[in-house]
């Protein structure tokens, strides 16, 4: 089973992920690319149908700790230390969200990553953000 597989599967297994309809689409070198269809359990705005940025900042977070898991210097295991989101703009109501997440600096202990999600307007980001997450690696 190739590493894209293997980490859908883990994906798949985390319930909030499942419950969220997370979808990793792509991975590789420190890069992650997550989605998640539009689904009407997690609207925040009943009136306008916008989906709650606590269901966008959970996929945002779910790319990043992807994006650290495949940089090539991937830790046994990561977790969320820091993640802050600016809101650009409310979701396209009944659009799929795609967080694309990029690790970009390791230390030995600490992970930097960059994240943006969009939905279909590409150039117009929903949110975008930047995160630091623990690298736990494994004892010799």
């Amino acid at each position: 089973m190739d590493r894209l597989q293997q980490a859908r599967d883990f994906m798949q297994a985390l319930p909030h992920a499942r419950a969220l309809g997370m979808v990793l689409q792509d991975m590789g070198a420190g890069r992650a690319v997550v989605t998640m269809d539009y689904d009407a359990r997690f609207i925040g705005d009943p009136v306008t149908g916008v989906l709650h940025g606590g269901a966008i900042s959970a996929l945002m977070d779910t790319a990043s700790g992807a994006s650290v898991m495949s940089h090539p210097e991937a830790p046994a295991s990561t977790a969320t230390l820091d993640l802050r989101i600016d809101y650009m703009r409310p979701a396209t109501p009944r659009q799929r969200i795609t967080a694309r997440a990029e690790c970009y600096h390791v230390t030995r202990s600490v992970a930097f990553i960059r994240v943006t999600a969009t939905d279909h307007d590409e150039t117009r980001p929903v949110a975008t953000g930047t995160a630091t997450f623990t690298l736990e690696r494994p004892i010799p």
